[in-house]
Order: C-alpha cells, then sequence, then structure tokens
C-alpha cells in the first residue's frame, strides 16, 4: 500500500517559503537551500497539478489555489501540533514547548527571574520567546501566548491581567543639575521632555498624572521623540537628555544606585496594565496552561491585583 503523506514535507517547505516571503529566508528557517526548497515546491505542485506559486526574480505570489491550500495546510499542522502537545505529559511530567511573544519592557526586566524560576518547575518544557514590540497575529503566526500591555482591544482573545505597572517619572541627576527640577507638572512644559511615539496609533503617549485625587494626562513635547521600543527613552534619560515616564519596575534599581532620580511624587499613583493573551477556540496544551498559571500565580505574589480571565 502507497504511503498516503509521504509529501508533507514538501508541504512544510511551500507553507514556510510563503511565511517567510522568500526561498532564502524559508532555506534559513529549515535548515537547507533555497534551490531544495524550489524543488519541494514544484514537486507538490505537480503532485497537485495546480500553481500554488508565481515566481519573480523578486518576490513570490500566491495563485487562488495556493491561498486556499495555505489556509488548509495550516490548519491541519496546527491540528498535528496541537494533537501532539495535548498528550505531552500523560505520563505525570510536564513536557512540550510554549510559543510566547513579549514586548521589550516585559522581555527584558520582568520576565527573565519568572522564567528562570519556572524552568526550574517545569525542566522539560521549552519556551520558544519572541520579546519584540509588534503585536504578534498569535493564531496566523502560531503563537500560544503574547504579553501585552495595556487595556486589551476587543479582539476576541482571551485575556488574564498579569498586573498593574506603576508609572514613575525619572531624569538623571546631571539633567536636573543644568536644568532645575520640576515640582509642579505646568513646569514640564519648560524641561526637555522625551516623548514616546506609540507604534499603534503614530501618536505621542499622554504621560498619566494624579492631581488632588483626580486623573490628569499631560501631552509631552520636546526635540527628541523615540518610536517602536519605549526602553529607548530611558536610555536617552539616563544620558541626561531630558525626562521621561516609564515603569518604576525598569528604573527602581538605577534610582537605588543614584543614576537617575524620581520626580513629582506627589503626582504619581498611575499604572498600566499587563495581560497574558490567547486565542480562546484553540485548546492550550499543557505546557501553555502551566505557563499562564504560574505567571499569574508569580504576579500575584508580587502584590498585585488578582488575575482575572475574561474575553476581550
Amino acid at each position: 500500500m502507497p504511503r498516503r503523506f509521504d509529501h508533507l514535507a514538501d508541504v512544510e517547505a511551500f507553507v514556510t517559503v510563503v511565511e517567510k516571503g522568500t526561498l532564502s529566508a524559508g532555506a534559513v528557517a529549515l535548515g537547507t537551500t533555497p534551490s531544495v526548497l524550489s524543488r519541494a515546491i514544484s514537486r507538490l505542485e505537480a503532485r497537485l497539478g495546480v500553481q500554488l506559486l508565481r515566481r519573480t526574480t523578486r518576490r513570490l505570489n500566491l495563485t487562488d489555489a495556493g491561498t486556499l491550500y495555505l489556509e488548509q495546510s495550516r490548519s491541519a499542522f496546527a491540528l498535528i501540533d496541537d494533537a501532539e502537545r495535548r498528550i505531552q505529559g500523560q505520563d505525570g511530567v510536564l513536557t512540550g514547548r510554549v510559543r510566547l511573544s513579549v514586548p521589550t519592557t516585559y522581555g527584558h526586566y520582568r520576565l527573565p527571574s519568572l522564567l528562570s524560576r519556572f524552568a526550574q518547575a517545569c525542566p522539560q518544557v521549552r519556551v520558544e520567546l519572541s520579546i519584540t514590540n509588534r503585536n504578534v497575529d498569535l493564531v496566523a503566526e502560531g503563537y500560544d501566548l503574547a504579553i501585552r500591555l495595556g487595556p486589551l482591544p476587543d479582539s476576541g482573545l482571551v485575556g488574564r491581567k498579569l498586573e498593574d505597572a506603576r508609572l514613575c517619572l525619572v531624569a538623571a541627576p546631571h539633567y536636573l543639575e543644568r536644568a532645575g527640577t520640576p515640582r509642579h507638572v505646568d513646569e514640564l512644559a519648560a524641561h526637555a521632555c522625551l516623548p514616546f511615539v506609540m507604534p499603534s496609533s503614530g501618536r505621542i503617549a499622554p504621560w498619566l498624572f494624579r492631581e488632588n485625587h483626580e486623573d490628569r494626562e499631560w501631552l509631552p513635547t520636546g526635540n527628541v521623540h523615540v518610536s517602536d521600543d519605549v526602553l529607548g527613552i530611558v536610555s536617552l534619560a539616563q544620558a541626561g537628555m531630558g525626562i521621561c515616564q516609564t515603569y518604576d519596575f525598569i528604573v527602581r534599581e538605577r534610582i537605588e544606585r543614584g543614576e537617575l532620580v524620581g520626580l513629582l511624587e506627589d503626582f504619581g499613583g498611575r499604572s498600566r496594565p499587563f495581560s497574558v493573551i490567547y486565542p480562546p477556540h484553540r485548546q492550550l496544551p499543557a505546557a501553555a496552561r502551566a505557563l499562564i498559571d504560574f505567571l499569574t500565580r508569580a504576579e500575584a505574589t508580587c502584590g498585585s491585583e488578582p488575575a482575572r480571565e475574561s474575553i476581550t
């Protein structure tokens, strides 16, 4: 009896090349050569009797048949992947892998210690971590979980709050020696402020304060605007270029070392939430569920509000 699915390697080659955008990038991802992948796709097209890709010297374009085959192939691979990962750990030892996307703030300053403890508790779980400020498409890109900042949009994803991260205002000591120390929010207009441009909207992120028990927003202005990576404003502030608003967990040690100085603490008290999100329709593997539970428990012990699950 002939094998029915001996062409799955060719299907994987096709999906990978489309997702990576070029034969060269696909070859790097699969650890092979562009010519090998080109032959694999040609074999697949011959088997199906249709053209899947239109190849030019610069780019690859899906045909209508290719678009349909790509969608179905992704779904099939996702089912196989979920089946394998759901049965892992049934012998009492938690195994498998978790694909996780996190922003740079959380990835550099919160997650390392948490993942270190998780790795000790679940040594046979492999975590594939992407640290990026781009909001990945969990379903299309094959991520199990993502950690997101701010109020969650109405996206159909399940969200569990990890913490409300406290905001603070900081500047370098040598900047304050040169420019003076602001005592009120209204005095910030006379200072070099370091605005961050939000990637999602292209607008400057307002600074959040609390004055006389009421929330207040103030829009910073300055000659230097930072985009894409919010950690850039902290680096610039530490270099003496001005004042920035960031999260306390990022700058707490720098303040204790005297590299930065906290400002306008009487106007503090505001925060922004971090949440872990995942698709509601996908049966999460045991390893992913374990990581979610670990993260929410770990943050709860740090004094944040108890995690709540909600559809966003």
